[in-house]
């Protein structure tokens, strides 16, 4: 199978979304499928036989994020002379927009990714009066797609409710392997002073990811085991307030590969309070990692957690649990080390190979059961 992946994020840029799309392509071409990545040119770097870059730009209000130009003209003259079987597009930006369009003009069958909440976003970095205008895009862009995947059944319900057509599930894997208590470093320990509880929590410091919850959590463990240790990986806007409010928090910056894997396993509780994720892959790397998770009962958590065997999991928006179960778990670490040896257990049959073999079977059946007639061009 010939296929398109248009995406606007992609290594080395640190999110969900670029190293999901990284490993799909990669699990796809060892399947011989050709799968050409048309993206947004990162530094000086030049394209690969199997890479076209477009030029892009920061995403207002949140400069992790890049979006690329749209390219109409040129995506059809390259598909015009050889049309792919399949264009999927991972990310809702211009490029994707042009991709899908393009595609459809074309009569080549496109799919999609339903992967971050900008609708959700839009009440934190703008007015929350462009949150309708928010889900009405995203609303129109996916329902010009032959299939939209989406990684949890709770997500596939929600949107279904918002409108949304043609939505089927794709979830996520972990690498137990990079991910594993045998990565525990007490070297690493000892670096960050650590004669207590270490709690973890990994991601963008920014305003979505709800840390002000997670802030509070940890100065109320702190209140109740002084020697508790608060380990943060990653890095964003909100980095200079967290420093402010908990400066005997250790700042990692962002961290991949073995420093990653090391920086899990050497820490006990992993504070995961976000509420606008569509997955939230961390969750996953915790457990694999051996962790006790405590988060929300949503995206991930709400797929793989069972409350009280193998993490903890709240009712979305209860922060007085939420605060509850981090003091309960930093009190009770033999109580955290059996949530997080469950945790892996479970993290253990959720193989990439075994996600990504769904996932092309999925695009598979979506090219041989293709309705006959074009979906409405996105103009």
């Amino acid at each position: 199978m010939h296929i398109a992946y248009v995406t606007e994020t992609w290594p080395p840029e640190i999110n969900g979304v670029s190293l999901s799309a990284a490993r799909t392509v990669g699990f796809l071409r060892q399947r011989r499928h050709r799968v050409d990545v048309i993206r947004p040119r990162q530094r000086e770097e030049a394209p690969d036989t199997e890479t076209y870059l477009v030029r892009g730009f920061p995403l207002p209000l949140y400069r992790g994020l890049r979006l690329g130009l749209p390219h109409w003209r040129e995506l059809e003259r390259r598909w015009r002379a050889e049309p792919p079987d399949l264009v999927h597009v991972a990310t809702e930006g211009p490029l994707g927009l042009s991709a899908v369009a393009t595609a459809n003009r074309l009569g080549i069958c496109a799919t999609s990714d339903f992967r971050t909440r900008f609708d959700a976003y839009m009440g934190h970095y703008a007015s929350s009066l462009l949150t309708d205008v928010a889900l009405a895009y995203l609303r129109s862009f996916h329902n010009s797609f032959a299939r939209t995947f989406v990684p949890t059944p709770e997500l596939q319900a929600e949107l279904r409710d918002e409108g949304f057509e043609r939505l089927e599930v794709s979830s996520r894997g972990v690498d137990c392997a990079q991910f594993s208590p045998n990565h525990r470093s007490l070297a690493l320990r000892e670096s960050w002073r650590a004669r207590g509880p270490v709690v973890l929590s990994v991601g963008r410091l920014a305003k979505e990811k709800n840390l002000l919850l997670a802030a509070h959590a940890y100065l109320a463990m702190r209140a109740k085991i002084p020697q508790t240790r608060w380990v943060i990986v990653g890095d964003g806007p909100l980095r200079r307030m967290l420093e402010n409010l908990c400066p005997e928090a250790v700042f990692a910056g962002n961290l991949e590969g073995e420093d990653l894997a090391r920086h899990y396993a050497s820490a006990d509780v992993f504070l995961f309070p976000s509420l606008t994720e569509t997955f939230g892959n961390v969750t996953l790397e915790a457990m694999a990692s051996g962790l006790a998770v405590v988060a929300f009962r949503t995206a991930a958590a709400h797929m793989h957690i069972q409350s009280g065997v193998n993490g903890c999991t709240l009712e979305p928006g209860d922060d007085a649990a939420f605060l509850a179960s981090c003091v309960a778990l930093a009190g009770d670490l033999d109580l955290a080390r059996r949530l997080g040896s469950a945790a892996r257990v479970r993290a253990r049959s959720l193989d990439w190979n075994g996600v990504l073999s769904e996932f092309q079977r999925q695009l598979t059946e979506t090219l041989r059961t293709r309705p006959g007639h074009e979906h409405p061009l996105l103009a």
